[in-house]
C-alpha cells in the first residue's frame, strides 16, 4: 500500500492506494472525499476539493498508477501540479 501526503493552503491531503484491491482513497483534513477501485495493474483517478483560506473552493485531481514495479501519484489542485511526499 502506498500513502502520499501534501499540504496546500492550510489543508492536509492524504492519498492512499492498496496494491491488492486496486482501491484508491483521498482524504482532505481527515475527511474522505473519494474512493475508487480499478484493476490490479491499472490506475485510479480520484477527485475532491479544498477550501482556501479565502473561502474559495478549488478542485483536486489525483492520478494513481501502480503495478508490479511502480508506484506513482500525481496531484493537481486548481489545475496546478502539487508535489506529494510518500510516507
Amino acid at each position: 500500500m502506498g500513502t502520499w501526503t501534501a499540504n496546500y493552503d492550510g489543508n492536509q491531503i492524504r492519498i492512499e492506494q492498496s496494491w491488492f484491491s486496486g482501491r484508491g482513497k483521498i482524504f482532505v483534513n481527515n475527511k474522505q472525499q473519494d474512493e475508487r477501485t480499478n484493476s490490479f495493474l491499472g490506475g485510479v483517478d480520484l477527485t475532491g476539493h479544498v477550501v482556501s483560506k479565502d473561502g474559495e473552493r478549488k478542485p483536486i485531481k489525483v492520478s494513481l498508477d501502480t503495478g508490479l514495479f511502480r508506484e506513482k501519484c500525481l496531484l493537481f489542485i486548481d489545475d496546478e501540479k502539487v508535489e506529494v511526499r510518500k510516507t
